[in-house]
């Protein structure tokens, strides 16, 4: 049996005493007491050529283990045997011979289906690193590849220690073989800078080209604390994309402290309200103090004298016996909540940031070997754990502040510069302001924009489509019984599907819809489930039913769902036009901008001074501001117009603008968290946005918005004026037809006298041109 690398290796390997006993015949030719010490050994391996040559078959080593243990003897000092981890091998390889005692203690103890494998060593940097061994050695070639080349290896606890090694080489020789290739100057350049062209150094080593004779003497270091430092390190900067952080990091504090069972937990501290709280951060690390007990309760106070000490001196403490902890203070509710878990031991660590106390690190083991002494290995790994939950909690802060920000406040970038100077003086910049209640925020003298596109008859197509899967399922239920009703009496049944599939032929009303999901919720499903179980035969035809069905509702959901997609898809589409032209035109002048999806998107815009003070206001800035509108929603037309076709349920949409010269002033309420029109005066404009979605012209059923049509409703003259002007400029480039209709608007409740300008969108037109108009 010849030597096999463990990967595919450059090297024909061809284990040989010969350089050592050359070196033992020059010393013993050199100096008499060495002749005298080596005669006996030198004399007995002439009658082993093996050792000279090379050793082929692994059953030598077996056989004349004596003989070679001699000749190791200098190498292997039996006084050193206990103290040193060494034995002789070949270099990154994972065959040894003679250990010594302690290195075979280890070895025992992983267990005998342990394989000694190099950490992170794979295929590819197994092969170059070999090759590396050849051009620093034959080729002469300056290579520091030098690293700390690690073997995890476990003790009989399962505690994973880390081994550093070392590999002397002096008794090993490398000799090119029959098939290598001799390397030139530029080939040897060209592997100096391809580390990760695996296929061009197997071009220029090819396998077993090359003879390793010899053996290396290989000395191990106990690197654990060291590596499970690094480890550490590495596992706290990624620790938030880690799913097996806990695994990972029992692993390491494990390793660090010698303990088979140690876990790693978290808790937090509300200082203030003297508290154990959770946080986010236990959705990575567990609370021992919180979790570990079927009552789980929510809170629990800080009563312990210890405790009261590492908030005071902010150093670790330790439990050496929980028992005896328990037994001393019977009312500690913690002490009772970790002798009622099995705790034996463990080590409490605070996180200290700034001079405040984040929360404690716990370690903690149902073995009775944490103390006060192994205590002190915290002081190693604290500033690195100190710095992760800064870190954390820096980014749960960052994140809680952006969902707020997005999904409840919506504070828009133009008027953000107000709340955040409220804000200042709530945290002390202005010490003369301190502790003063909140002002309101407002901004006044605005002129409001608002704008929809609106989708067409949602509510009689969402009507349709329910119709229509509510129509099949009842078909669905209809043909399922029929099948059945050969060993069952639907009588009653029957007639009230009848019933229901007839109420679908006429419009439905409000309940309609639910009336009917329930009587199929509620009543049919329990009785075809019934059925399946009662009787075999009839299970595959109610399995078939059911499956026709939506998973989450038990509900045809077919017609709906694609109306529900398309809406959503619409809403989308127009929200996004709308959101990405905004920002660009708040480059002109800044104006505070929302919007809101309904069935459709409408805008609120208001412009004015107050809402940029330190910029110079324009009535341009109105006047294009009102022309971007415009134009936007032209575009949002025009996209629609391409996007509709990709839909799986096509609806139409109309555009409308209301034109509202007057100035008006609006307030963050802070009870709904959204900005109003501020005061009575101001209700007007809000009342006509509110009826003039609907509203239809002047003695007429017709509605002002039309599907291809923007219509503009104003009630002055200047309005009309001014929108006819805007109106012109975009028919000169081709996005309006030419035709404008002047018209009346139905009197509304409590308003009257508004009028409309209706023109038509030209569908064949190009992209919109958002240019800055001077003068309009």
């Amino acid at each position: 049996m010849e030597f096999q690398s463990f990967y595919e290796s450059p090297f024909k390997l061809n284990f040989s005493f010969e350089k050592l006993i050359q070196k033992m015949e020059s010393e013993a030719s050199q100096n008499p007491d060495y002749e005298v010490y080596h005669r006996n050994i030198l004399n007995e391996v002439k009658q082993y050529p093996e050792l000279t040559t090379g050793i082929k078959n692994l059953d030598f080593f077996e056989k004349n283990e004596r003989v070679m243990k001699e000749l190791l003897k200098d190498l292997f000092p039996p006084m050193l045997t206990k103290n040193e981890i060494k034995a002789i091998g070949f270099p990154f390889y994972n065959f040894f011979f003679n250990p010594t005692e302690r290195f075979q203690n280890i070895i025992d103890k992983a267990g005998e289906n342990f394989d000694m494998i190099i950490k992170d060593m794979d295929p590819h940097r197994f092969y170059v690193i070999s090759c590396c061994i050849i051009l620093r050695n034959y080729y002469n070639v300056e290579l520091n590849f030098v690293q700390p080349f690690i073997f995890d290896i476990p003790n009989e606890e399962g505690i994973v220690n880390h081994y550093r090694f070392l590999n002397n080489v002096d008794f090993i020789e490398i000799n090119p073989l029959e098939n290598v290739k001799k390397l030139t100057e530029d080939e040897i350049a060209e592997l100096m800078d391809n580390f990760e062209d695996y296929d061009l150094w197997r071009e220029k080593f090819p396998p077993q080209s090359w003879e390793l004779k010899g053996f290396a003497v290989i000395s191990f270091f106990d690197a654990t604390t060291e590596n499970a430092i690094s480890n550490l390190k590495s596992k706290l900067i990624n620790i938030e994309d880690d799913k097996n952080l806990k695994a990972e990091m029992n692993t390491v504090f494990r390793s660090i402290f010698q303990v088979s069972d140690l876990e790693v937990g978290y808790t937090a501290i509300n200082i203030e309200e003297n508290k154990f709280v959770r946080s986010p951060i236990n959705g990575i690390m567990e609370s021992f103090i919180l979790s570990s007990t079927p009552r789980n309760f929510k809170y629990e106070m800080l009563c312990e004298k210890n405790f009261n000490a590492l908030v005071e001196s902010k150093k670790f403490f330790s439990v050496s016996d929980v028992d005896r902890s328990f037994r001393e203070f019977p009312d500690s509710e913690m002490a009772k909540q970790f002798y009622e878990s099995g705790i034996k031991s463990a080590i409490f660590a605070p996180i200290i940031k700034d001079k405040k106390i984040l929360g404690i690190v716990e370690l903690v083991s149902r073995k009775k070997q944490l103390n006060s002494i192994n205590a002190n290995k915290m002081e190693i790994v604290m500033p690195y754990l100190e710095d992760t939950m800064d870190r954390l909690y820096t980014g749960i802060e960052t994140r809680i502040q952006a969902i707020i920000q997005r999904e409840y406040t919506s504070i828009h970038p133009s008027v953000y510069w107000k709340f955040r100077q409220e804000a200042e003086r709530h945290i002390g910049f202005y010490k003369e302001e301190f502790d003063l209640p909140y002002r309101n925020i407002s901004f006044q003298n605005l002129t409001p924009l608002f704008g929809q596109t609106d989708v067409r008859n949602s509510s009689i197509s969402r009507n349709l489509v329910i119709k229509k899967d509510l129509g099949i399922q009842l078909g669905l239920i209809s043909d399922l019984i029929l099948a059945l009703s050969s060993e069952n009496d639907f009588d009653g049944i029957n007639d009230r599907l009848k019933y229901y599939q007839e109420l679908l032929q006429t419009d439905i009303k409000a309940d309609t819809e639910n009336i009917v999901q329930t009587f199929i919720l509620s009543e049919i499903h329990p009785l075809f489930q019934s059925i399946k179980l009662q009787n075999i035969e009839y299970n595959q035809l109610v399995t078939d039913y059911f499956k026709k069905l939506d998973s989450r509702t038990d509900m045809v959901y077919d017609f709906r769902k694609k109306f529900d997609e398309s809406l959503s898809a619409i809403n989308r589409n127009l929200a996004d036009i709308l959101d990405k032209r905004q920002e660009e035109q708040q480059l002109r002048f800044p104006f505070y901008y929302e919007r809101f999806k309904t069935d459709g998107v409408e805008h609120n815009m208001y412009i004015g001074s107050s809402i940029a003070p330190e910029l110079t206001y324009d009535p341009i800035f109105l006047k294009n501001l009102r022309l971007w509108q415009l134009r936007v929603l032209c575009e949002s037309e025009l996209q629609y117009n391409q996007f509709r076709k990709n839909l799986e349920f096509s609806l139409d949409v109309s555009s409308l603008i209301l034109v509202y010269s007057t100035a008006i002033s609006i307030r963050f309420r802070m009870d709904e968290k959204r900005f109003d029109v501020d005061g009575s005066y101001n209700a007007r404009y809000e009342m006509i946005k509110k009826r003039i979605d609907k509203s239809t012209i002047k003695n007429s059923s017709e509605r002002i918005t039309q599907p291809g049509k923007i219509s503009i409703i104003f009630s002055q003259e200047k309005e009309r004026h001014d929108y006819l002007q805007l109106i012109k400029i975009l028919q000169n480039q081709n996005i309006l037809e030419s035709n404008v209709e002047e018209l009346e608007v139905e009197d509304l409740q409590g308003i009257n006298g508004l009028k409309a300008l209706r023109v038509e969108i030209n569908f064949e037109a190009e992209e919109v041109d958002y240019e800055f108009v001077e003068g309009v």
